[in-house]
């Protein structure tokens, strides 16, 4: 057995326990906590004076980015929202609204409008960032695709420092998040009852 194995083994059981969790949430709740991450996000100064964010269209019981991505609309900042390509890497293409959303493979949805490449995500801001948990020190527990991965690689490459946030639900933000070397904290993490920040070394 690989030292990593147990580390990985440990991530899948953490992330089957909060997608359990999820599941178990109702749809009331559910539109709650939506019109909660919608206030607090437009409310949050690196989401509200950014000129360009990188989101993501939430999808089955993730936490719910559609209000949001519109109140910024709204407000004429320029959201980007990622095109999964084939190897699980991430193009981008501008939000025009949710009409202007196609349904994708995996269940996902996605912008209609011009792929902008995946170094379009360079030129953000802001990025959100979908996650299961985020730990006390500001790592987060993505789902295991790697996607994000790559745009966080992107980014450390190009010199780019974006402010990172996370929307959770409140159980989700833990003691501890079993990490890897490629791991990367983010700056703050936003929940239905506030938003709590994370100091990120340089």
């Amino acid at each position: 057995m690989t030292p990593e194995a147990p580390e990985l083994s440990e991530k899948a059981l953490l992330r089957s326990r909060l997608l359990a969790a999820r599941a178990a949430l109702s749809a009331e709740s559910l539109a709650h906590t939506t019109a909660s991450f919608a206030r607090r996000g437009v409310e949050l100064p690196e989401l509200a004076e950014a000129s360009t964010v990188a989101a993501y269209v939430s999808v089955g019981r993730e936490p719910g980015t559609r209000a949001l991505l519109d109140a910024l609309h709204a407000r004429g900042v320029r959201v980007l929202l990622p095109v999964l390509l084939p190897d699980n890497d991430l193009d981008w293409a501008s939000y025009e609204g949710p009409e202007r959303l196609a349904k994708a493979g995996r269940g996902l949805l996605e912008p209609v409008g011009p792929r902008l490449g995946p170094e379009a995500v360079c030129a953000a801001d802001a990025v959100l960032l979908p996650g299961l948990a985020v730990d006390a020190r500001g790592m987060r527990l993505g789902r295991g695709g790697g996607s994000y991965d790559r745009v966080l690689a992107r980014l450390a490459k190009a010199g780019a420092d974006p402010a990172l946030v996370v929307l959770l639900y409140a159980d989700e933000v833990v003691t501890r998040v079993p990490e890897e070397p490629h791991d990367h904290p983010v700056h703050a993490v936003v929940t239905p009852e506030g938003v709590t920040r994370f100091p990120v070394a340089p």
